[in-house]
């Protein structure tokens, strides 16, 4: 039995029961649909053995709409490990793109970043020539950038809140920096955090990264770590991120959902989130919006 999760586009609610109803008549193997959160997000059950053929049905039938749609196994959908990249995916922005604004590079830094994510160049050596650039930046700006540049991605909070709620484990893994990571990691309430270190002497960054670097190869493991110390399976787990240093992480899951990706990350993942927030992965394991847990 596969489930096709259905979650409206960020404070929309187009899921209704007219288009449910077309649904099922139109797309074959629906056997019953769910409603998860009034109009904002339902599920389809059905008797099929192909995921994604049964997800390009629904998506042909929707004819558009700005609707995500999560096709997985119904039975092991329930996840209790969640891992996810920072920048880009549990906040809007890349961090390492804003402190290059402080001296006056953030466009060159953005193009190199752009670049990383896709997959053109190779992280280690695009964050190392980004990273020599700062030189010279006060860490004390960090602070400032996080109050007046950082937002949060609507329903991440309430994502890892609702998973630890029900004894899942959570961690922040990015290719960004602990000095962003731990006190964003500790806003959304996220177990840990792991990610690089930045060097600096006397609070002035000297242009250097600590090694060993943290990129995919790092995310991977830290998910294959942290599910063998939970002693759980494969399909246990779960995990977002939006660029090419989130393949590995993301193939490695029991669900890899690409969000607001890059082209290659997304035809890659299980899921991809074009229109809906981050409470979609809640819908996707099952959650009502009653249980979900905001604030």
């Amino acid at each position: 039995m596969l489930v096709a999760t259905l979650v409206s586009a960020h404070g929309q609610a187009l899921v209704g029961e007219a288009l449910l109803t077309r649904l099922t008549r139109s797309v074959p193997g629906i056997s019953r649909t769910v409603v998860l959160d009034g109009a904002v997000a339902a599920d389809l059950f059905a008797e099929a053995a192909d995921a994604r053929k049964l997800e390009a049905d629904i998506r042909t039938a929707l004819e558009g709409a700005a609707i995500d749609v999560i096709v997985q196994p119904a039975a092991t959908r329930r996840k209790a490990l969640f891992l996810a990249d920072m920048d880009s995916t549990m906040i809007g922005q890349e961090c390492i793109d804003e402190l290059a604004a402080f001296v006056g590079l953030k466009e060159h830094v953005s193009a190199i970043t752009e670049r990383a994510m896709r997959g053109e160049i190779d992280f280690e050596p695009a964050l190392r020539e980004r990273v020599a650039l700062l030189k010279g930046v006060p860490l004390s700006v960090v602070g400032e950038i996080i109050r007046d540049r950082i937002t949060l991605t609507p329903g991440g909070r309430a994502l890892v809140q609702t998973m630890r709620a029900n004894g899942g484990y959570t961690a922040l893994v990015s290719g960004g920096f602990t000095v962003f990571t731990g006190p964003i990691g500790q806003a959304v309430g996220f177990d840990e955090h792991r990610s690089n270190t930045l060097l600096a002497d006397d609070g002035i960054l000297n242009g250097t990264v600590a090694d060993p670097i943290l990129g995919k190869q790092a995310k991977l493991d830290a998910l294959i770590e942290l599910r063998a110390r939970f002693k759980l399976a494969p399909e246990q787990t779960m995990a977002v991120g939006d660029g090419a240093n989130d393949l590995a992480m993301l193939g490695e899951a029991g669900l890899g959902a690409a969000f607001r990706a890059k082209p290659a990350v997304a035809a890659a993942a299980d899921a991809r989130l074009d229109h809906a927030d981050l409470t979609a992965l809640l819908y996707a394991q099952g959650y009502t919006g009653a249980e979900i847990v905001r604030g």
